[in-house]
């Protein structure tokens, strides 16, 4: 397809007071006379998300009977995935040994959330010589895919970390829990790589002003929500200009790109009127009271920065280890009447009760749902010659199986999309018990976007038939 218009760069942004924001990709973007295969309507340059809940899942309600084709109706806990099942890959049978405990230990395996992402068990220290072993794979991504984007990588978390704390238990330091992203860090050469942990943004209106507010001082940001204006306001004469010189395509989607900003600065203000609100909650301004509401806006900003190419790597923090946290259930198909979750990490040591069992996986059910809205929006956002969901992989994790028993064999493992037509979905892909390590699987997900290594942290080679 050969496509003979003027175009206007793809990186091009709109500035205004205290305001950068980036275009989504438009059709004016397309050289005149360009094959579409060769411009930037063409291949994606593809995005990652690693999402991560610790606890493991309930036994029993997760697993599709058979490997091969995913079932005509998904296990219990899946079942808000069924939009989106053929872009879904459930992967049973994995063996996330980098976070058991070392041999002869206990109860350690409850601060190694930061072995999702390298397949390494982190170094058992309090101090600040903490390492992971090697960079987190969103990084090593992040390095390859992120580093002409705003942001080479957006990291978010939805529960405060609480770092002030300088230790967390059994002699491990906090930030093997507080993040699931780590950086590599210059290393003199015969000793071990040295990484640094990066920060998980807790607050959705911190992020805003990261994505689009990048150009303002602070006092010019402060300004603006304190007369409740939006950043667009600041941009009504270019964006006009803009608009004039569009196709009718081109400015229906910029229209929708603005009406999104503006709904998503709607919520966080209104997250922060709540917050001030509630002085018995200590949540900082622009923090939702409820789970619900503030996952969905970590959401709904990570698809904005994606169609918008402010960034292509973002990692996602649900939960930390050992959080009581529980969780309304806003009513919906899933939850015809809505409910109340039983403390997550005391959900988790259900006992084998098969009533206790039910329960947490209510819970689970719950959590990946997020997964499914956030999929679902990308599939919902047009991009090049297929939808940001096709472009993308999205890696849904944990760190046990039956958490009850403290188990990290038969993990869940979740991944959805397309990977740039290098991930085949609808499909359960099932492996012999303790025998394939989430290192391998770390492996094969970096083959995806072209970087070949040898090995990755525990890993045994690349996962077959993925």
């Amino acid at each position: 397809m050969f496509v003979s218009k003027k175009h206007i760069p793809r990186r091009m942004f709109l500035k205004g007071a205290g305001v950068t924001v980036a275009l989504p990709l438009l059709e004016a973007m397309v050289p005149a006379a360009t094959a579409l295969a060769e411009t930037v309507a063409g291949p994606s340059p593809g995005r990652f998300v690693g999402m991560f809940f610790p606890h493991g899942m309930a036994p029993g309600h997760w697993v599709p009977e058979q490997a091969g084709a995913l079932p005509a109706k998904l296990p219990y806990i899946l079942e808000s995935l069924e939009k989106v099942k053929d872009r879904t890959v459930v992967l049973s049978g994995m063996w996330s040994k980098s976070a058991e405990p070392p041999e002869g230990t206990t109860g350690s395996d409850h601060w190694v959330a930061a072995a999702y992402l390298t397949g390494i068990k982190p170094r058992k220290t309090a101090g600040s010589d903490a390492t992971v072993g090697s960079p987190t794979i969103d990084q090593v991504i992040a390095q390859k895919i992120g580093q002409g984007t705003l942001l080479p990588s957006l990291q978010l978390s939805v529960e405060d970390p609480n770092s002030s704390s300088s230790n967390c238990g059994e002699g491990y330091s906090c930030s093997y829990t507080n993040s699931i992203s780590w950086v590599a860090l210059p290393t003199p050469a015969g000793e071990e790589q040295r990484t640094s942990p990066l920060p998980m943004e807790l607050n959705p209106q911190v992020v805003f002003e990261r994505l689009f507010g990048s150009g303002g001082t602070p006092e010019v940001r402060a300004a603006r929500m304190k007369q409740n204006q939006s950043i667009l306001d600041s941009l009504l004469n270019e964006l006009a200009g803009l608009r004039k010189s569009l196709g009718p395509d081109d400015r229906r989607t910029v229209n929708q790109y603005t009406d999104e900003i503006r709904e998503i600065e709607r919520r966080i203000q209104l997250a922060a009127k709540a917050s001030a609100t509630v002085p018995e909650i200590d949540l900082p301004p622009g923090v939702p009271e409820q789970f619900d509401q503030h996952i969905k806006l970590h959401c709904d900003l990570t698809a904005l920065a994606f169609r918008a190419d402010i960034t292509r790597v973002v990692t996602l923090l649900g939960a930390r280890d050992l959080t009581a946290r529980s969780y309304t259930y806003p009513k919906s198909e899933l939850f015809p009447n809505g409910g109340q979750s039983v403390g997550f990490h005391g959900g988790s040591h259900h006992q084998e009760d098969p009533v206790q069992v039910q329960r947490y996986a209510e819970l689970n059910r719950y959590h990946v749902s997020t997964l499914a809205y956030f999929a679902e929006k990308l599939r919902s956002i047009p991009e090049g010659d297929g939808t940001l969901l096709d472009h993308s992989l999205i890696m849904y994790g944990t760190n046990m199986g039956n958490s009850n028993q403290h188990q990290h064999f038969d993990v869940p493992h979740i991944l959805v999309g397309g990977a740039n037509g290098r991930l085949k979905g609808g499909r359960h892909v099932a492996y012999e018990r303790k025998t394939v390590t989430t290192g391998n699987l770390l492996l094969s997900v970096l083959d995806m976007y072209g970087i070949h290594q040898d090995s990755q942290g525990d890993s045994t080679g690349r996962l077959t038939n993925l």
